[in-house]
């Protein structure tokens, strides 16, 4: 514990939480412990006072016009996607594309790159800890092109086995689509590992960075990825709004995701050409206002300090380890040497939702189920998880909330 609170004090936690306001809100008369913030992160006032600035006196169509208000407008928007070509380390500001989160960064792949590219026989390699989102996307291509989807396994410590997967590559692998971090389990894989041994057989890897980005310092280029997607959610920002990021010469060789205004050169009849980077993927209006806010979350996250930061929730999730093991009959799902602040968790035979409800009436918001990895769960034998998961704003008494919390539903439930 001295460790934990040596490090607890280089970050002002309670300088932090006053400015998120939702973390100011009471339960059931109680003041709320929120822990699932895997699911999405709460918003400080810098990004909400962005959003409503933005709405208040800047608000306009971007790009196609030349008042006043529309260029204010695009200047914001070209902004934010300046500054998160700094935060994960991109070479240009074109290879930034805005999608709505990761969710549609990844189905972009499929459907342009993939369709593109990925032929019969060809070989998809994903793990088995992949979110949904990185799962089907890959199956519906596979199907259509008669491909062979493929899958890493873990081991019971929900790391991946790199001996399969390194069995599993071949010059018949086209694509590696793998998570940094695992939103269930909260391993952090060896990516740097994982791009070297795929780009060696000749296959492009994008990298869901879903639960990374918020946990750990991105540097794209750094990485060698050749895709990176994240969302906005994550990492203190809006809702509908997040990145593809992909490498200039990919981006530029890919076919079109949807067709409409902004992405266009030339319309006529016969023919249609198409705009350059980035424009070329941000078809129609985007999601301007939510895209501004993002820039005030990057800059939130950048000046509390990524490396501040990440020690803090390190020394959250060892302080929890350590204090939920000591509970009778509790089992950490996700065991990794390597991972971030998540601690998925079952108790004897209670199911997950009944031990939800109960944290939640005691004000302590968790997630429960499966957590859109079924496949994983299967694997374990398990029909879901409880979920904690922490960020920069929880506490060493919020992990104390949690454990009493645990032990009064288990002797209510028990």
């Amino acid at each position: 514990m001295e460790t934990a609170s040596a490090i607890f004090n280089t970050l002002p936690v309670s300088e932090i939480r006053s400015q998120f306001p939702l973390l100011q809100r009471t339960i059931n008369n109680k003041p709320i412990v929120y822990l699932d913030n895997a699911a999405t992160t709460q918003k400080p006032w810098a990004v909400i006072n962005a959003l409503r600035d933005f709405y208040v006196n800047t608000n306009a169509n971007i790009h196609r016009g030349i008042h006043t208000l529309a260029e204010e407008a695009t200047t914001a928007y070209e902004a934010t996607r300046l500054a998160v070509q700094s935060f994960i380390g991109a070479a240009a500001p074109e290879e930034i594309i805005f999608t709505r989160g990761t969710t549609e960064s990844i189905n972009l792949v499929a459907n342009t790159w993939g369709k593109q590219n990925i032929h019969e026989g060809d070989e998809i390699l994903i793990s088995a800890m992949e979110h949904h989102s990185n799962i089907v996307p890959w199956q519906i291509l596979c199907a259509e092109k008669k491909a062979v989807l493929k899958v890493v396994p873990v081991n019971d410590a929900g790391e991946l086995i790199m001996e399969e997967f390194e069995k599993l590559l071949s010059p018949k692998t086209k694509l590696v689509a793998i998570t940094y971090v695992s939103n269930s389990l909260g391993t952090i894989n060896p990516i740097s590992d994982i791009i070297t041994m795929a780009h060696n057989v000749g296959a492009l890897v994008l990298v869901d960075g879903a639960q990374a980005t918020v946990h750990l310092n991105i540097q794209v280029q750094q990485l060698n990825c050749d895709f990176y997607a994240f969302s906005g959610h994550k990492i203190y920002g809006p809702t509908g709004v997040g990145v593809l990021y992909g490498k200039k010469a990919l981006l530029e060789s890919m076919p079109v995701f949807m067709g409409g205004g902004e992405m266009i050169k030339e319309v006529s009849f016969e023919k249609t050409t198409y705009a350059v980077l980035p424009y070329k993927y941000e078809a129609g209006t985007p999601n301007i206002a939510d895209t501004v806010a993002l820039k005030a979350a990057i800059d939130f996250m950048q000046q509390t300090g990524i490396e501040k930061i990440q020690a803090h929730e390190n020394a959250l999730l060892a302080y929890a380890t350590d204090k939920m093991l000591q509970i009778d009959d509790l089992r950490i799902y996700g065991t990794a040497q390597n991972k971030t602040g998540v601690i998925s968790f079952l108790v004897k035979n209670i199911h997950p939702q009944d031990m939800g409800v109960l944290l939640d009436n005691q004000a302590i918001a968790v997630r429960t189920g499966h957590h859109c990895t079924q496949p994983l769960m299967h694997r374990f034998g398990i029909p879901g998880t409880v979920r904690a998961s922490f960020a920069m704003y929880n506490t060493f008494e919020e992990v104390d909330a949690l454990v009493k919390g645990i032990e009064k539903s288990i002797k209510m439930l028990l």
